[in-house]
């Protein structure tokens, strides 16, 4: 078995299925069926479950409470529900609907009841045989939760009100009036005390008590980036609980998110996505490894789920697939997290340091264990990406357009070994330059190691201190190639010695002594001053 795995801010995280997610080309998937049969990659791949996709793209995913099946709404035309069982790893059933789903909410335990919230101003009640009843609101729903102790389904639409469908009785209540002039975007529901929350389209977030039917606070979320008469330029697009009752998450349409304890009316942390996308859903992850009790937010935008620490913020990992998220979905008490996205197949990634895999795909901690002790190798090690310029130069530009060539961003992929071939066909003398090039540079790497003389020259006689240099340098030559490298550096060190030698030191430091170049020119018959002069010179003090 193989999965493909990326490490961003070292946290590995295994792709166990979804072609849309996956960062490789379709023609490294879609090969003819029959050479599947010789694929080993085909043959070792793993499907966590069967059809876990639909033809379009999926909209929304959640699991049940009682954690034995997962339900998911995709594709545009037509709609569709489905629902997985996780024991039997495949889909239990499809259904069709007439209208494209918002949201939806799993009533009982496992799949049998649900609400849908369509596109059209319909609800629709579900049950294990089809559709129970359908029923319109006024406006345009944009968000639906359920609150249990009251039998109450709230919605939120494209109003100022919170619609109130009771369940036991049949029947709407009255709504819940809220200041909000254009929408509500988000509907939530404490899970220890009960207390609603509405997230506003003008970017204010009101708190009802269920008992008494009122408001009992508003809170005004600022960022840093706007002015505090400026908070209806961003709106409330995602909030969530915690299980404590005490902290609340909101995103905002600008990116950003902000933690917030209900006994303050200041966030404890601002968290930017540095996308600049609406924030579309925020989850509470407790960690189950033991981490010392702390917690994590899962957060994700259309581009990229990021999962980090409450306290500080600190990025522990993230996921980007290729498509766009429309939802996500957590395994409770596991690493596994499902993706709902624009593409056919619905993105499943294992994360081992977030939680150990489900029991009823336990396996995943066996293969993830093999593939760290096994790394699995880079799917492009036998390909080789060239240009189109590059093509020219070998002269495979005429297979444009064959299977040969794989077509991939600005260029095309072509197999290593038949690039290698043009290339030695292309350019014979290829290998003979690249022998020469090599000894080149190790030569030149030698000559840097060797001792040097200094290129800075005295303020005085400079001409004469390079002629000194350079007869030096000639010297060098001569013995290197008599003596060999054993007596290369003595030229160089003799003249070292005369620059720095004390007797000669105002020869080029005393302007006094300053030999005049336009004499020469005047009195030929001036002997040149050399390196064998000095040194005899200094041989007979």
């Amino acid at each position: 078995m193989v999965l493909q795995v990326s490490n961003p801010n070292n946290v590995k995280i295994y792709t166990v299925s979804g072609s849309g997610c996956r960062s490789i080309p379709d023609w490294l998937e879609r090969k003819k069926k029959r050479v599947l049969k010789n694929d080993p990659e085909w043959r070792s791949r793993i499907e966590l479950i069967q059809d876990f996709e639909f033809p379009e793209a999926s909209l929304r995913i959640k699991s049940t409470r009682d954690g034995c099946f997962i339900m998911a709404t995709g594709s545009v035309y037509k709609p569709q529900i489905r629902v997985y069982e996780y024991s039997e790893m495949s889909m239990k059933f499809d259904r069709h609907t007439d209208s494209e789903n918002v949201n939806f909410v799993i009533l009982s335990d496992d799949w049998t009841k649900s609400v849908l919230l369509q596109n059209d101003r319909t609800i629709e009640f579900h049950t294990h045989g089809g559709i129970y009843y359908k029923t319109r609101i006024p406006k345009f729903g944009r968000d639906l939760v359920y609150h249990y102790p009251s039998c109450d389904l709230l919605i939120g639409a494209s109003s100022h009100e919170v619609y109130r469908l009771n369940l036991n009785q049949g029947r709407f209540l009255n709504s819940f009036s809220t200041d909000s002039t254009t929408g509500i975007n988000v509907t939530i529901i404490n899970p220890a005390h009960q207390l609603f929350g509405f997230g506003t389209e003008n970017g204010t977030v009101e708190l009802w008590d269920p008992r008494s039917r009122s408001r009992i606070g508003l809170l005004a979320p600022q960022l840093p980036s706007f002015s505090e008469n400026n908070s209806n330029l961003f709106q409330v697009t995602a909030m969530e609980y915690k299980n404590d009752g005490l902290s609340l998450a909101i995103g905002t349409s600008t990116g950003h998110i902000l933690l917030y304890d209900l006994r303050s009316s200041k966030p404890w942390l601002v968290k930017d996505h540095q996308y600049g996308y609406p924030i579309k859903k925020l989850f509470w992850y407790d960690d189950v490894i033991g981490n010392e009790g702390k917690s994590k937010v899962i957060s994700a935008d259309s581009k990229i789920m990021k999962i980090w620490d409450k306290d500080n913020g600190a990025n522990f990992t993230s996921i980007e697939p290729n498509t766009d998220i429309n939802d996500f979905c957590v395994v409770p008490d596991s690493g596994l997290i499902f993706i709902a996205n624009e593409g056919i197949q619905i993105g499943a990634f294992y994360i081992p340091s977030l939680g150990p895999a489900p029991k009823w795909c336990s396996f995943l901690d066996n293969l993830t264990e093999e593939m760290e002790e096994n790394p699995q190798q880079n799917i492009y090690e036998n390909y080789k990406f060239v240009t189109r310029k590059e093509l020219e130069t070998l002269g495979m530009d005429q297979l444009i357009g064959s299977n040969v060539l794989k077509p991939y961003m600005h260029g095309f992929f072509v197999d290593l070994q038949l690039y290698e071939k043009a290339k030695l066909i292309s350019n014979p003398f290829a290998y003979a330059d690249y022998r020469e090039k090599i000894i080149k540079e190790k030569l030149e790497k030698e000559r840097e190691s060797r001792i040097r003389v200094t290129k800075k020259l005295p303020k005085v006689n400079k001409e004469l201190a390079s002629r000194l240099i350079k007869s030096s340098e000639k010297k060098r030559k001569i013995l290197q190639y008599e003596e060999g490298k054993t007596a290369t550096v003595s030229a160089v060190d003799e003249v070292n010695n005369l620059l720095k030698d004390d007797r000669f030191a105002e020869l080029f430091t005393n302007p006094e002594y300053e030999i005049y170049e336009q004499q020469n020119l005047l009195h030929p018959t001036v002997c040149i001053i050399d390196l064998e002069f000095i040194k005899e010179i200094w041989k007979i003090l």
